[in-house]
């Protein structure tokens, strides 16, 4: 099962799914299902998601490359206590990821040293990423977890997740490295300018 609306389009204008299976009985199965419910996507759709395979290679080396200078920004930055990004060196499962992937994306997380005050000043004056819950589009994409995708957790058991009001999660687009992390630069200065 695979989500096409992310990497693999890249220009965020597709929402879309695959299955692929190697059974076929459960091929049969599933083609009848998908013309009794009529989940089949559009030819235009098709087509987007086709044309974005076109470039995924060379987009993914892009996010990788973009996400690990801004890995690598954030994790010398005094007010980040932790950078979650397996292509860091200092990441516990590096060695691992190493041996499993081909590289190591554009998603990562990274958490201050601040809470949730700091973290809504932080993303009222970002300028190039954007609040957003998705990722995997070519845009820089920015998301608080706590209030976001895991609103619903209780806050002790968000606790416990290690996903504190403070996390925030980066899909670290295509833009220029420079210019994404002096966007986080100057948002993490405003977050935490003492008056």
């Amino acid at each position: 099962m695979h989500s096409l609306t992310k990497y693999m389009n890249g220009h965020s204008d597709v929402v879309m799914g695959c299955v692929a299976v190697n059974n076929p009985k459960l091929h049969e199965r599933l083609r009848f299902l998908q013309k009794a419910m009529g989940t089949i996507p559009s030819p235009f759709d098709c087509y987007l998601v086709n044309r974005g395979l076109k470039t995924l290679h060379v987009r993914m080396e892009q996010h990788e490359r973009n996400a690990m200078a801004v890995s690598q920004f954030l994790e010398t930055h005094p007010h980040v206590v932790r950078v979650h990004y397996p292509g860091l060196p200092s990441h516990p499962q590096h060695e691992l990821a190493k041996r499993q992937m081909r590289g190591f994306g554009g998603t990562l997380s990274f958490a201050i040293n601040g809470g949730k005050r700091e973290a809504d000043i932080f993303f009222k004056n970002l300028k190039i990423f954007c609040l957003a819950i998705s990722l995997g589009g070519f845009e820089s994409l920015a998301g608080l977890p706590a209030v976001m995708t895991h609103a619903s957790v209780p806050d002790e058991r968000r606790q416990k997740l290690g996903i504190s009001d403070g996390l925030i999660r980066l899909a670290v687009g295509l833009e220029d490295a420079e210019d994404l992390i002096d966007d986080l630069k100057q948002s993490l200065e405003a977050a935490f300018k003492t008056d």
